[in-house]
Formats: structure tokens, C-alpha cells, sequence
């Protein structure tokens, strides 16, 4: 099947944090490239009304909706997608699947019960429930897009504890599954896997690093990485057909 031009698709992502956070780059960068925007916020609606704002303007023949969504929900996650169909005329055609939490608790004695259960909710069972509501109209027009936005921590390296490492490798493991189980239907399914990310929520600076396995010293290019580089590659599996199951570890070489 020949590839539709980009700027015919729709996203649906989930800038956090801050106009400065990954969600908020893959954004502007998709909608440079003529994609039309659904974003979402859970509580920050100043920043993502901000990123709105910065964006007003350059529409030409694409749309921008915000919408409120606690991805912890699943009614919150079905009233998004009925919200997405009521404004933009369907559901989405590409899913960029970014929310995440990951509270720093290293120590699996200091870690309970709820903070698991939260962590796996808000990156684990999210990103399995989302994906369930994207997946027919992506099916019907045999045509899609889905990329989660993982973590180098799904390996086991982190600054983070057991709770994140596990939530990230098990979004890895569902996208090289349903890759393989659905690879015919024109869906490819893809993620990109992070590490020290500065101007994020998580990591704000370069100083957060100093002292962890992350420190910049010991990054083979020696500095941390940007939202935009992280946009750059979603970008790029947005337009590439030919690759799924793969997840892409965005490091600066570190493992």
C-alpha cells in the first residue's frame, strides 16, 4: 500500500510537564511536518495552553484541539478518543503514546504497594488501554501509526527504581507483540526509549544528573539529550512504514 502524505494524518499525544517536555516537541515537530494536533493535559492546562498559543497562527489546513484527560482512568481515556472523533471528524491515525509518571524511589524497601500500582497504571495499563480504542479505525483504513515513548530503565538502567524499570520494559514487550500480531494490517508499532532527557519533568538540568549512573561523564557523547532530539525520531517512524517492533534507544551511547 502506498504511503498517504503525512499532513493527511492526525495525532493524538500527551505533552506533560511543561511547553518544554518530550510530548510537547513530538507536538510541534509533527505539526511543522502538517499533522493535525488532539493533546492532552492532565492537570498543567496553563503549559498546554501555552504550547496551543505558541502554535495559533500556522494552522492552514490543520487543527488543534486540547483536551483534559487522567490517563490513570479508562473513562477519561474513552471520553478522549469521543471527544477526539467529535472534533476532528475521526479518531486518530497516529497515537503517540507519552503520558508517564515515575516517582525517584530507588530502594524497593522504600517502595509500596500504591506507588507500583499507580506507576504501572498511568505507564502501563494507559498505554495497553489507548492503544485497544486506536486500533479499529487505524484497522478500517489500513493505514497507522503507534509509538510509545519508553525509557532506557525498561533494560534496567536507571536512576529510577524497580517500579519505572518495569512499567517501561512492559510497554516494550507489548509493542514488539502486537508488531508481530498485527504487522498485516498496515499498523506499524514502534517505541523510542529515552535516557537523560534534560527539560523534561523528570529532568529538568544536567545538576540532576551529577553523582548518578547517568552523570554526563558518563555518556559516551558527553551531554545529556534534548526533547527535540527525541521528537526527531518519532517524527521519523511517523513516515516509516517499513520499520515496527524496534525499540530505539536514545542514549548518546549510554546502556
Amino acid at each position: 500500500m502506498s504511503e498517504p502524505p503525512l499532513f493527511r494524518r492526525r495525532i493524538t499525544t500527551s505533552p506533560t510537564h511543561s511547553i518544554d517536555s518530550i510530548g510537547a516537541a513530538c507536538a510541534v515537530d509533527l505539526f511543522a511536518n502538517g499533522v493535525s494536533l488532539a493533546l492532552t493535559y492532565s492537570t498543567n492546562e496553563t503549559s498546554l495552553s501555552e504550547l496551543v498559543n505558541s502554535l495559533n497562527g500556522q494552522q492552514q489546513d490543520r487543527q488543534i484541539s486540547s483536551h483534559q484527560c487522567d490517563v490513570s482512568k479508562e473513562a477519561d481515556l474513552q471520553r478522549l478518543f469521543d471527544e477526539i472523533k467529535a472534533s476532528h471528524g475521526k479518531h486518530p491515525d497516529i497515537l503517540v503514546a507519552n503520558a508517564g509518571y515515575g516517582k525517584r524511589v530507588s530502594n524497593i524497601l522504600e517502595l509500596d504497594i500504591e506507588e507500583w500500582d499507580y506507576t504501572m497504571n498511568v505507564n502501563l495499563r494507559s498505554s495497553f488501554i489507548i492503544t485497544k480504542l486506536a486500533v479499529p479505525h487505524m484497522q478500517e483504513q489500513g493505514w497507522g501509526r503507534v509509538i510509545y515513548i519508553s525509557s532506557i530503565a525498561a533494560g534496567g538502567t536507571s536512576i529510577n527504581g524497580c517500579h519505572y524499570s518495569a512499567s517501561k520494559a512492559g510497554v516494550q514487550g507489548m509493542s514488539k507483540n502486537l508488531a508481530q500480531k498485527m504487522g498485516k494490517s498496515g499498523i506499524t508499532f514502534n517505541d523510542v526509549a529515552p535516557a537523560m532527557i534534560t527539560g523534561t519533568g523528570m529532568i529538568k538540568t544536567e545538576e540532576q544528573l551529577k553523582g548518578t549512573p547517568g552523570d554526563v561523564k558518563n555518556i559516551p557523547v558527553g551531554r545529556s539529550g534534548s526533547t527535540q532530539e527525541c521528537a526527531n525520531v518519532v517524527t521519523m517512524l511517523c513516515r516509516t512504514g517499513y520499520m515496527t517492533g524496534q525499540s530505539l534507544l536514545l542514549s548518546g551511547g549510554l546502556k
